[in-house]
């Protein structure tokens, strides 16, 4: 068991969250990890070590996403549709290592996060 009081308190953090508070940690992951391998392929010497594992990073939680899907709803496949979508650009930005079709990536993985964070809010203060 780590000792580590950041690790601790990250942990702590993910078993106390709520679901809605953990789809939020997902997309701030997925934003996270895309920047860094946008980074990665914009240096002069592109790390492409680098860029493949956060891009599969990205890749895998927007599969979670998909996954959780609530298909008692007509916008689950709205949503799957937006995913798809993600997932074969997160496949071409990979092939290419092209740093702009992760920026449209990690843009899109944005509205969908201020979107989360609005629903959130809102349902806080009982307007959902």
């Amino acid at each position: 068991m780590n000792n580590n009081p950041y690790n601790q308190y990250q942990r702590n953090k993910i078993l106390t969250a709520s679901q809605a508070e953990l789809t939020l940690m997902l997309y701030e992951g997925a934003i996270k990890f895309g920047n860094i391998a946008i980074a990665a392929m914009r240096k002069e010497k592109k790390d492409i070590e680098t860029a493949h594992n956060n891009i599969v990073k990205v890749q895998k939680i927007i599969e979670e996403f998909r996954c959780t899907l609530n298909w008692d709803y007509p916008i689950a496949q709205d949503f799957d549709n937006v995913y798809v979508y993600l997932l074969q650009r997160l496949l071409q930005a990979n092939m290419a290592k092209d740093p702009d079709i992760m920026e449209e990536v990690v843009g899109h993985l944005r509205t969908m996060r201020d979107t989360w964070v609005e629903v959130m809010n809102k349902n806080k203060r009982g307007e959902v």
